[in-house]
């Protein structure tokens, strides 16, 4: 019986929304140097909110409400309600907020929140953002001691992602669909084993020369570095060896994830009130024309996909958008191969010659089309919620023109944000840069 995913047809904004200051930490393992040890979320989220102030040009009396948004705040953080714990850090002492937790889409879905709170007329001005501790948790007998948290703790929680009545007890290991969308696309692109292992290895090596030229990077050494310290000559030949090993049928260590801390944030405006609240300091309003959003948990076969391209149809009819208009995109890629079925279904790459891209280095910032110019999830880091909000962060700042030796060859004016969460939401988000 063929399964069907149900399509949702979207409205227009009431009003336009744009985006004026962003703001984020660096994504760091926080416990293990002692300059940031002891660093709270109420820090880390407040440095990120004032940040983004600064570069809206606005107070936190501009601010009339706040987003807040944690993948695991009470694993990770030992708050129920984390929103409240925090404001006395970005001076919104008193005003109204709302905590979200959408797994690893939670950052992309925190903007949706904001934008949808200004287009309704509400507010004129609304903070979003994300704070995660991803490589530690906090102490129980300390206010502000954390310990570090290894994978094998970190993945008893990912169990909660899975629906309790049937995918626990089929799918709950999360190793079991690591390969689901590589062997999707080995079997629909007609590719073989050999270079669909060539393409993940690609991947990694682009994202990581991304995030070697990124100063807010979790992991900066190339993987060219790393060859040659290990007397390797070939790159590929030490992406195919026992220093980056298998850990299914094709995913390989460097395609995963390297969970860390951080944070990261957005403020949103009316676009018709950006001068009288900015009092024309905004540096160049960046308009969110869309977002689409669809969710499906993962009893259902290549949910990512199915997701994927449920929610790239909805923008793309509400904006009359295609992937030829796109400049940038931009893949939560926890799972590397996110990245390159995403950017297809987008049609920012051709179908079934996206591979070829990557291998030919096309998707890296120097190249023609750019995909996670920070780096991504396997190098950028990726402390969970914050993810989403520092990828809008890059993004913003590359339409600025102002991502430093980073910056991409052609000056982005469309983009295209695909989140992707643990076994469920997607949105795929289109930014436009404002002409003033």
């Amino acid at each position: 019986m063929k399964q069907v995913v149900n399509q949702t047809k979207l409205g227009q904004y009431s009003r336009s929304v744009s985006i004026i200051g962003v703001g984020c930490t660096p994504f760091m393992y926080t416990v293990d140097n002692p300059e940031t040890d002891g660093l709270t979320e109420g820090e880390m989220y407040g440095y990120a909110a004032l940040k983004a102030m600064e570069d809206a040009g606005v107070s936190p009396q501009d601010v009339q409400y706040y987003f807040h948004g944690q993948a695991n705040p009470l694993a990770g953080s030992n708050y129920l309600t984390p929103n409240v714990q925090i404001a006395n850090w970005f001076g919104m002492k008193g005003k109204g907020s709302i905590h979200h937790s959408e797994a690893c889409c939670t950052g992309y879905l925190a903007l949706e929140q904001a934008v949808n709170a200004v287009a309704s007329g509400k507010y004129d001005c609304v903070l979003t953002g994300a704070v995660e501790f991803g490589d530690c948790g906090a102490d129980d007998m300390h206010p502000y001691r954390r310990n570090k948290i290894p994978m094998e703790e970190f993945l008893k929680t990912t169990k909660w992602l899975y629906d309790r009545n049937y995918a626990r007890s089929f799918m709950a290991p999360m190793e079991l669909i690591y390969d689901g969308t590589a062997e999707w696309y080995k079997r629909t692109r007609g590719i073989t084993d050999e270079q669909m292992d060539d393409t993940l290895n690609h991947m990694c090596i682009n994202n990581r020369k991304n995030a070697s030229v990124n100063p807010l990077a979790l992991e900066r050494k190339t993987y060219e570095e790393y060859a040659k310290e290990a007397g390797y000559d070939d790159v590929m030949d030490y992406m195919r060896s026992p220093y980056n090993p298998k850990m299914g049928d094709f995913l390989r260590l460097g395609g995963i994830e390297l969970k860390c801390d951080g944070a990261a944030a957005v403020i949103v405006c009316a676009t018709d009130k950006v001068e009288e609240i900015t009092k024309g300091k905004c540096k160049q309003p960046i308009e969110v024309l869309g977002i689409g959003s669809a969710a499906c948990e993962a009893t259902n076969p290549h949910f990512e996909v199915r997701a994927t391209q449920e929610a790239v149809r909805q923008v793309y009819e509400a904006t009359g958008l295609s992937g030829d208009d796109l400049d940038i995109f931009y893949a939560n890629d926890f799972i590397i191969t996110s990245h390159l079925v995403s950017a297809e279904i987008a049609g920012y790459l051709p179908e079934g010659e996206g591979w070829k891209y990557i291998c030919e280095g096309r998707t890296a910032y120097d190249g023609d089309k750019p995909i996670n110019t920070n780096g991504g999830r396997t190098s950028f880091g990726h402390a969970h919620a914050a993810s989403g909000v520092a990828d809008i962060y890059e993004c913003v700042k590359q339409m600025r023109g102002e991502a430093g030796e980073g910056q991409v060859k052609k000056l982005p004016k469309t983009a295209m944000l695909r989140g992707y969460g643990g076994s469920q939401n997607v949105a795929a988000i289109i930014l436009k840069t404002l002409e003033k």
